[in-house]
């Protein structure tokens, strides 16, 4: 018995051993009191809220007709910012891309999913990454990156949309990608990053990812599956290096199902590195895919830091 109980600790012990070593990140997370928000993360925080309420505006996005105000603002934005928007119409919904070319036709995507679920305005899910995303594309218009930057807004990423292979917004266009001979070499998805609770055990996780990270949800997540571990460790490194924030990173494989709960699922179907970043949603957020998911319980002055770093990071990504 003695031996068997023994036998069983030494597994338990590797095996979180072992969840160290795949969890392991480069560069270490902001720990305490953040700084005093500077005057351009004031502007951005007001920009961020603008724009988030401009896209929940019109009530919840679910069909191409509820999607229709959303998807016009942003070609407003985008046009507004120098760019020329392109749409790709599917059975649920236009995606609207913005491009920035690059020396190489190599892509580094930037997106998020403008859609929500029934009767939710959705303001972190995913106005919120929406608003990110379109800030990041306003601060890179005129780069001259290395590898062409697009950032895409996708339809139909909810229930029932969600992995499937017909409807879904950001597997229609990582199959054109694929068809038009494109190679991806990163994707970002922009997944609710709007929602942190600096209160204790705050923050929940699935099973598997519990005891390694903290119970406070003050912080935003760099997560991929096992194939994106380089694209991970890269891109958490890089925001750690420009942003004073909590981040936490993690690259698992998807036996954990929840890594996959957004758009990067549709690049890793065509084999490209993909990852979420995200304030974790239903693990974090009460207002989760309910009517209560509306702008005011938002922090735009978090969210700002966020986004920041993400300029960073994307930058980066697209100068390699």
């Amino acid at each position: 018995m003695k031996i068997a109980l023994a036998l069983a600790l030494l597994i338990v012990l590797a095996a979180a051993a072992a969840w160290r070593i795949v969890l392991s990140m480069p560069g270490s997370s902001w720990r305490g009191a953040l700084p005093r928000a500077a005057e351009d993360q004031r502007a951005l925080a007001d920009e961020l809220r603008r724009d988030v309420a401009a896209i929940t505006a019109h009530g919840p996005r679910t069909v191409p007709e509820s999607l229709a105000p959303a998807a016009e603002y942003l070609e407003r934005a985008l046009i507004a910012a120098g760019y020329a928007p392109q749409r790709q119409q599917t059975s649920e919904g236009d995606n609207i891309e913005a491009e920035v070319r690059g020396a190489s036709k190599e892509l580094v995507i930037i997106g998020a999913h403008y859609d929500t679920v029934d009767e939710a305005p959705g303001a972190d899910d995913n106005a919120s990454g929406v608003a990110g995303t379109l800030a990041i594309a306003r601060r890179l218009a005129r780069e001259q990156p290395k590898y062409t930057m697009r950032f895409v807004f996708f339809a139909a990423e909810e229930p029932p949309n969600f992995k499937n292979r017909t409807t879904m917004g950001s597997y229609q266009y990582a199959k054109r990608c694929r068809e038009r001979g494109e190679a991806v070499r990163a994707m970002l998805s922009i997944e609710s990053i709007g929602y942190y609770d600096t209160r204790p055990e705050s923050q929940r996780y699935p099973p598997a990812l519990r005891p390694f990270f903290p119970s406070t949800g003050d912080f935003i997540a760099f997560a991929g599956n096992m194939r994106s571990r380089a694209l991970v460790r890269r891109s958490i490194a890089a925001f750690r290096r420009h942003a004073q924030f909590p981040s936490e990173g993690a690259a698992v494989p998807e036996l954990v199902p929840e890594i996959g709960w957004s758009d990067q699922w549709s690049f890793w179907q065509f084999g490209w590195p993909a990852l979420m970043v995200t304030d974790t949603a239903p693990f974090r957020n009460p207002n989760y895919h309910t009517p209560g998911d509306t702008p005011e319980t938002l922090d735009y002055d978090r969210m700002s830091r966020v986004v920041q770093g993400l300029v960073r990071v994307a930058g980066e990504l697209a100068a390699r």
